[in-house]
């Protein structure tokens, strides 16, 4: 006779285990203590195997006759259910160990070594903050494009595009490297292009926070590779010029006696001053030595008889481990602008007297390249020291 709720809530213990038989191999087993364990019997291989199927109340009458026919069908296709259930649970197990969170942490402390201290704290930050509470647990290998971008979109709603284009960079790393590591096959973010909104084209990255201008410069300060980008490195933040400015610097324009380089502007096409504090000039006076005999102040390391390539500063920064989403030499510029605006309180037009930017007087005029110059000297300078302060740990950012 088939089991029935009633029979099963009535049974009492005996001093050994009780078997009730319900129909195709599936009974209760209720222990000396009371406990009712539901079995399989089931034959596999010749062999005379029990699967367990939970215990009861918690799994019903009807609901352990579901199990049994579920393993039912699993013989009939040749599967042992009790082999298809431990498959089951070490592939769950192998989910967990192989999470978007645990290959994230892996590829972060496999790379952060390379890395800027500051670059590799910015990177585990938006991991934990805006990744790892959504899909941190999930294994990676199920994560696919939707659902990345449910994520990032979370990111761009709040107004935070450069850090979702970040977001959706860093995890195209992490997909990656599960892929080289055998956690994953594909990289869904490249199902992605175009999908999060465009960020402001005229926005160079650059690092405005003192903590992390200081860990910046330490950086530079470690730079290994030639002289000639060594001192340029060393120089850029200093100057706060355009790029393009900088590499293609003659000797001719720099008087290093009167700490001045004037040179047309080669955005506006108008004349320029830069005065060189202290520091700038004894990199220069350094560098003059190599170089002094060329027209150019950073030549090429190929031929003295051009300029070092666009790519020369940018490509040093980058083997340091600051990233195109950190720093880039445009955002010296930047970096400049705001520190001496909200820290140092400079005025904003000597500020952007210096950045070359068009500002006219009081009387209309337009830009003059001598325009408040004895000022712009002592900024200058005032800048360069603090540079040196914050590198040498000597002021609480």
């Amino acid at each position: 006779m088939p089991l029935t709720d009633t029979k099963i809530r009535n049974a009492r213990p005996g001093e050994k285990p009780i078997k009730m038989y319900d129909e195709r191999g599936l009974f209760l087993q209720v222990t000396p203590s009371g406990g009712r364990w539901w079995r399989f019997k089931y034959s596999f291989d010749a062999k005379e195997k029990l699967l367990s199927l939970g215990t009861y109340p918690d799994v019903s009458l009807k609901d352990a006759r579901t199990r049994r026919d579920e393993s039912r069908k699993l013989l009939a296709d040749g599967i042992d259910p009790g082999a298809n259930r431990k498959a089951i649970k070490a592939s769950r197990q192998d989910s967990a160990a192989n999470s978007f969170e645990i290959v994230a942490r892996e590829w972060y402390a496999k790379n952060a070594p390379d890395w800027a201290r500051s670059h590799g704290d910015k990177i585990i930050r938006l991991m934990e903050r805006d990744m790892f509470p959504w899909i941190g647990g999930r294994p990676i290998a199920d994560i696919n494009a939707p659902e990345l971008l449910t994520v990032l979109k979370r990111i761009e709603k709040r107004g935070a595009v450069e850090t979702a284009h970040r977001a959706l960079s860093n995890c195209g790393q992490v997909f990656r490297f599960a892929i080289v590591t055998n956690r994953a096959t594909r990289d869904p973010t490249g199902d992605l292009r175009g999908a999060l909104s465009k960020s402001n084209g005229d926005h160079f990255a650059a690092i405005t926070e003192p903590t992390e201008v200081a860990k910046l410069l330490r950086t530079l300060d470690g730079y290994e590779g030639t002289f000639v980008v060594m001192c340029a490195l060393r120089i850029a933040p200093y100057l706060f010029v355009r790029p393009g400015e900088l590499r293609q610097a003659q000797w001719a324009d720099i008087n290093l006696d009167k700490g001045e380089w004037r040179y047309l502007v080669s955005k506006t096409q108008t004349d320029h001053i830069v005065p060189l504090a202290t520091q700038a000039v004894t990199i220069l006076r350094d560098l003059h030595a190599l170089t002094g005999n060329g027209r150019y102040v950073f030549p090429s390391a190929r031929s003295y008889e051009r300029p070092m390539s666009d790519n020369a500063i940018l490509a040093a920064m980058r083997r340091m481990g600051i990233s195109n989403s950190e720093m880039t030499t445009h955002g010296f510029r930047a970096m400049a602008r705001t520190i001496l605006d909200e820290i140092l309180n400079v005025r904003a037009d000597l500020i952007e007297h210096q950045l070359a930017h068009a500002v006219r007087d009081v009387n209309g005029r337009a830009y003059n390249r001598t325009a408040h110059l004895p000022e712009r000297r002592k900024m200058m300078q005032k800048w360069a020291d603090y540079l040196d302060e914050l590198k040498a740990g000597a002021v609480n950012p």
